[in-house]
């Protein structure tokens, strides 16, 4: 009876002869609910070294990138006396004249910022993706 009753209101049985899988079970089933957690994972720095304001694409900057990559599509911020003064995405990457995916260290590369002109000789350009860990209980 109990057994036609759950079946018509859509409810799961589990039997279980030991009670440590049937408490996996459920933890398991917990940590899946749980919001993820996400962890910053920087990727590399630039230093810029020139700035120029060019009239369609607002402005530019000439940068060497002193540890990691510098790579187009992840988060950027700019950072001028160790103070975060914005976060946002690139908006070109090239490398001479070519347009690039990734500049790696001990190279030379220009760049713009998306909706930021407020570059200057000598701020920080930290390139950094956001990484999902999942929630342990």
């Amino acid at each position: 009876m109990a057994r036609k009753l759950a079946e018509k209101e859509e409810i799961d049985i589990r039997l279980y002869s030991i009670i440590y899988q049937a408490i996996d079970e459920i933890k398991t089933a917990m940590e899946g609910m749980l919001a993820p957690e996400y962890k910053e994972e920087i990727l590399g720095t630039a230093e810029i070294r020139e700035t120029f304001d060019i009239t369609k694409s607002g402005q530019n900057c000439g940068c060497y990138v002193t540890e990691g990559k510098i790579t187009r599509g992840n988060e950027i911020r700019v950072i001028r006396d160790n103070i975060v003064i914005h976060t946002g995405h690139l908006g070109s990457l090239k490398r001479f004249k070519d347009d690039v995916k990734e500049v790696k260290t001990g190279y030379e590369c220009g760049l713009n910022i998306e909706k930021f002109d407020n570059i200057q000789v000598g701020d920080i350009i930290e390139s950094y993706h956001q990484v999902e860990v999942k929630t342990k209980l």
